[in-house]
């Protein structure tokens, strides 16, 4: 059965090696004019500073968490327990490592597509230079994610011992806490990659957009318009380094959690003798075998597009790179399946009620509910569709009857998406048991490099529209440009479909592996009559609003100095908006920095503080109470804030289009429609991003300290001491 890691290995490296050879493929193109290398250097000079700042920080919280888990798991296992802390900083490096390059290539493409389109005025071939940048962030996550598993299974699984039938039949843990701590490591980089990342776009966007469209009237990414670098600069912080971090961190927490459940099913049940050393190891090594399948799933439909020839509708030819990805998955991950399962004796001890197909159908409704999530995203936030033109239309009555409409788009969005999560919820869990939950989560993030792929390349062909704009190239530039940025506000809308969705299953899987992570062989049994759980809940609904009211403050502080920068330069600089005169680009982008960094802190500290303060004050049972209400709320909220925001954002382009007769850019519904994008834009770009990382780094967290909440807590003591 370790042979099968050799697939692991192979699908990682393949990953990496085409995503490096993308990236030389991609520098090796001319960049244009000079004015557009000027504009490019610009962004990516911004770009480099704030994530290298960024990392520093995370850097310092780093070695202060392995600290302390050094010293924490020394005194729980009784001897130096320094291996969950390596593999805590393992997951680090990757999810940081996949961050940075794909925030490196963002950076290079951006320019290059915008010189594609002004050398051959092909949509088609311009796709291809956008889709081959995204590619590169796509295959790094898949990539880095799969290679650092391998490394903690060889090295810690293999090499140290930790994979044996005596190790876990018996009821060693460590090698659990060292997958759990990989996975928090991946979590870590990409709350403050979402987080500042996220504070930092929205801050230069909103102030770009408020004085230089609303108050201007000059054209977005005018060169005039002194906040336009900064917004370009977060477009690739925020939509594209905080992106790849998100979906790896819930591709390596889908995965392990998949693999801590099936240790730790095996676990209860080995008082009974019910599973059998060789079930749990296939149990265990099946969730990195779909994923790699996945990998080179999404490899060869990424290959396809880019080797394709090119057409004029880049939305079909992007959808049939993430189908294509989906429809290889599953065929590929049956035949893993069989060659895994088929033939076991007892398949009714390990809760697979079909047969060996059991987990193969768990994990295949993940992936087929991934899908329909980001269709369903499509409907509620395309201009093709009537939510978003009925935002549109609303928007000639006023800016109060653009965002009441936005508002309830975004609510009724709510209802389609938990519907499909919960079918897939339930059918999993009937065809595979707990396992089965934990494997849809894994299928549906299985051909994640796709959907990244695809999701990235919306942000390169933003930056590419802005930089023809700032270089004053023809308008058939700018015209390619827009539809490719059109389709990417669709795609980006899916990818934030998809990322919640298979958010909410990898939370729901981290949580169900939380109830069994307890050494003395009890199940964590949240029933509601227990005050502890009910409180907890309670607790854990209304922390998502805490959090998200806190990000949505932290954009508002730092778009208000944005604003009040871009109206002094508008006001003190003479021949500004004459075009006579140079705007101070600088300035701008290190408002947004400063305000990122500055505001980060908070949020990001408070998701991975609050589970272990609750734990060691109020014991095990408030913490499950406090992850149930907190997924529910997150879920929920993230859906709304996310589609009501891109409904916003393409109700405002539907305007700009001319769909709407007598409307366009500068009229009065134009102005309504942009400050609906405006409230828009921290939601759908910040809050509703981040509540995705909330909820699983928050059971991440929980599942690494599970055994010390039940062993050190304050109420058990206060209890004891009474009677």
């Amino acid at each position: 059965m370790e042979a099968l890691l050799v697939l692991v290995i192979v699908a990682a490296l393949l990953a990496l090696g085409y995503a490096a050879f993308n990236f030389i493929g991609i520098k090796k193109m001319d960049e244009g004019t000079d004015r557009m290398s000027e504009i490019a250097a610009a962004i990516r000079v911004g770009a480099n500073a704030f994530i290298t700042y960024e990392y520093k920080i995370i850097a310092v919280v780093v070695v202060i968490v392995a600290v302390v888990f050094g010293v924490i798991f020394s005194i729980q296992y009784g001897n130096f327990s320094w291996q969950p802390s390596v593999c805590f900083i393992i997951g680090v490096v990757m999810s940081g490592a996949a961050g940075w390059v794909g925030m490196k290539i963002a950076t290079y493409a951006n320019v290059r597509v915008s010189n594609r389109a002004r050398e051959t005025k092909n949509i088609g071939e311009t796709l291809k230079v956008a889709l081959k940048g995204g590619s590169v962030m796509g295959l790094c996550v898949g990539g880095f994610a799969l290679l650092g598993l391998f490394i903690v299974y060889v090295i810690f699984g293999y090499g140290l011992g930790l994979i044996s039938e005596e190790s876990l039949v018996l009821g060693d843990h460590l090698f659990t806490q060292c997958l759990s701590c990989y996975a928090l490591g991946c979590s870590i980089v990409a709350m403050f990659n979402r987080v500042g990342g996220g504070i930092y776009t929205k801050a230069a966007d909103m102030g770009a957009d408020l004085v230089g469209k609303t108050e201007a009237h000059i054209p977005e990414d005018d060169p005039r318009n002194p906040a336009t670098i900064a917004d370009n600069v977060g477009d690739n912080v925020g939509d594209v380094a905080g992106l790849g971090s998100d979906l790896l961190e819930s591709f390596v927490g889908a995965v392990s959690s998949a693999i801590i459940l099936a240790v730790s099913l095996a676990l209860h049940a080995a008082v009974d003798a019910q599973i059998s050393y060789e079930i749990l190891s296939k149990m265990m090594y099946f969730p990195l075998v779909f994923a790699s399948v996945g990998l080179i799933a999404s490899i060869l439909g990424i290959a396809f597009v880019l080797l394709k020839k090119g057409s004029d509708n880049p939305h079909r030819d992007l959808n049939i790179s993430t189908w294509a990805a989906a429809a290889i998955t599953i065929i590929g991950g049956f035949v893993a399946t069989y060659v895994m399962f088929n033939g076991l004796s007892d398949y009714a001890s390990i809760g697979f009620n079909i047969g060996f197909i059991s987990p193969w159908i768990a994990a295949s409704l993940g992936v087929v509910s991934g899908v329909v999530i980001g269709g369903i995203a499509e409907y509620y936030t395309s201009y093709d569709y009537k939510p978003t033109q009925g935002i549109a239309h609303a928007s000639k009555e006023g800016a109060a009857l653009t965002i009441t409409q936005g508002l309830a788009v975004g609510m009724k969005s709510c209802m389609y998406p938990l519907i499909v999560l919960g079918i897939t919820t339930y059918a999993s869990y009937a065809v595979s048991g707990m396992f089965g939950i934990a494997m849809a989560a894994v299928g549906m993030l299985s051909f994640v490099s796709a959907t990244v792929s695809v999701d990235t390349y919306g942000p390169i062909s933003d930056n590419a529209g802005g930089i023809a704009e700032m270089s004053e190239l023809e308008p058939e530039v700018r015209e390619i440009t827009d539809k490719l940025d059109s389709v990417g506000n669709t795609t980006a809308a899916i990818g934030k479909g998809f990322a919640i969705g298979s958010a909410s299953l990898a939370a729901l899987s981290l949580m169900v592996s939380f109830l069994y992570a307890f050494q003395d062989g009890s199940v964590l049994d949240l029933n509601f009559t227990n005050p502890l759980i009910l409180a907890g809940a309670l607790v854990g609904g209304a922390l998502p609003f805490l959090f998200s009211g806190m990000l949505i403050e932290a954009v508002a502080n730092a778009a208000r100095k944005m604003v009040e920068e871009v109206r002094r330069q508008f006001n003190e600089i003479p021949g500004i908006l004459e075009g006579k005169a140079k705007p101070d680009y600088k300035t701008c982008i290190e408002i947004s920095s400063q305000g990122a960094l500055k505001e980060m802190k908070v949020p990001a500290i408070l998701a991975i503080l609050f589970p272990l303060v609750s734990g060691f004050l109020f014991g095990p049972w408030f913490v499950g109470g406090l992850l149930i209400g907190a997924t529910l709320s997150a879920i929920m909220l993230a859906i709304f804030t996310g589609n009501a925001g891109g409904a916003w954002d393409n109700g405002k382009k539907y305007i700009e289009s001319g769909a709407i007769e007598g409307q366009g850019k500068g009229s009065p519904a134009h102005d309504a429609a942009v400050v609906g994008d405006t409230v828009g834009d921290p939601l759908k770009d910040t809050v509703g991003p981040s509540l995705d990382i909330l909820i699983k780094i928050m059971s991440t967290v929980s599942l690494v300290a599970a055994v010390l909440f039940s062993q050190y807590n304050l109420i058990d003591w206060i209890t004891t001491l009474i009677k």
